[in-house]
């Protein structure tokens, strides 16, 4: 069985890179190849598929227009892609295979803050520009990398309006913003690291004590002993940053071990189907999002965040994870900056990128000097009746917030 599996792993990944007739070359003369390599096997594996779902749907949807006209040509795009399974290692290998063997010019990020810090190093030493949706680490855009253009709010910024939704209601609670007691359980990864980091900055501006800060090793299994001293220190807000795993694992143990929070806030619920697979013990949980249907972005390509959502939902029948509309998203400002080149060399591709200020139906997209969307807000769901309601910031609410959170 495990043999059958493997050899089936290998077709798949030789079908990905066969798809869109790309021939020995990676250009032809009307064709523009994109390289990705995502993780479609490993931890990561659900994301991942969401990253090529978003992809594809953008390929699709710009070749169905025409494709991408530069100056009197037009060409249609494609992507290689390969399985990075979901290990820096492999991914580092497969960009350089990318760019040196397959002789693509224009990468499109991989899955999760660590499988895009280890390509950097690569991009970067052939100065190939790279936009991604799907890596948000701060440490991304420290190190003066030049060709990275990431099209998402950074990591810091992700449960930001979590804290600024608890100070504002706090009276809701019988007590102040600086009364206010909050407790982190974050995974021990760039990502979730990052999350924590801003938690703690906001949390601190609004003079709120932390009185739990537990990082967890990754495969989030078990969070009991950290829901333990939940119990016991009674804290106003759990945060919780652990990828999918980790949002299925604390839902799951806060409604099983009967754990009282007023306020629950996480990441990645849709990714992990929160709402769809835990039903009622995730209900009033607070999720950040990159992105909702519901909210009113458009442009010209899919129209507006909802023609996008059931776009996606039509074309691969579930419901739309935030990380396929930015990586469409993604798809669509390198075919803008190729337009506005007028051509496809790479430092002008590269200037093109740098210069992006256009608006999607994933919302603004503007790019500071270190490749950072500087446009696009995040904003904070709720679970309410099993749809993730958007409840704040306030210019993009659909609904009210709940809280305190009913007891178990």
């Amino acid at each position: 069985m495990q043999l059958a599996r493997a050899v089936l792993v290998c077709l798949g990944i030789t079908l990905l890179v066969m798809t869109g007739g790309i021939s020995a070359g990676a250009e032809t003369h009307d064709e523009i190849v994109l390289g990705a390599a995502v993780s479609l096997t490993g931890k990561y594996a659900q994301n991942g598929l969401n990253t090529k779902n978003g992809y594809d749907l953008a390929i699709s949807k710009i070749n169905e227009k025409g494709g991408v006209k530069i100056g009197d040509k037009t060409y249609k795009l494609a992507i290689r892609y390969y399985d990075d399974e979901s290990t820096p290692a492999r991914g580092t290998e497969l960009a350089e295979r990318l760019i040196k063997q397959d002789g693509v010019k224009f990468i499109l990020g991989p899955y999760s803050s660590g499988l895009t810090k280890a390509i950097l190093p690569i991009v970067e030493k052939h100065k190939v520009p790279m936009v991604e949706g799907n890596g948000a680490a701060r440490e991304l855009f420290t190190k003066g990398y030049r060709y990275i253009f990431a099209v998402l709010s950074t990591s810091d910024q992700y449960l930001k309006p979590a804290i600024d939704l608890a100070a504002e209601h706090a009276a809701k609670l019988g007590k102040t913003p600086d009364t206010l007691k909050v407790a982190l359980a974050m995974e021990n990864d760039p990502f979730a690291q990052d999350v924590r980091a801003g938690v703690l900055d906001d949390a601190k501006r609004h003079g709120m004590q932390v009185v739990i800060d537990d990082q967890l090793p990754p495969e989030l299994n078990d969070m009991s002993v950290t829901l333990t001293k939940v119990k016991a220190l009674k804290p106003d807000v759990l945060v919780v940053s652990g990828h999918e795993k980790g949002a299925l694992t604390a839902t799951t143990q806060i409604d099983a071990l009967k754990v009282n929070v007023p306020i629950v806030a996480m990441t990645h619920c849709d990714s992990a189907q929160l709402a769809e697979k835990l039903g009622k013990a995730a209900e009033h949980v607070f999720c950040a999002k990159q992105w909702h249907a519901s909210l009113a972005y458009k442009d010209d390509l899919f129209g507006t965040a909802a023609d996008f959502a059931k776009l996606f939902r039509d074309t691969y029948g579930y419901e739309t994870p935030y990380q396929a509309a930015q990586s469409a998203a993604a798809v669509e400002v390198f075919a803008d900056a190729f337009s506005r080149a007028r051509s496809l060399d790479l430092e002008k591709v590269r200037e093109a990128l740098a210069s992006t200020e256009i608006e999607t139906f994933y919302g603004p997209v503007k790019f500071d000097a270190a490749g950072r969307n500087v446009a696009k807000p995040m904003v904070l769901t709720q679970v309410q009746g099993g749809e993730y309601v958007v409840v704040s910031p306030a210019e993009w609410a659909a609904g009210t917030p709940v809280l305190p959170r009913p007891s178990p």
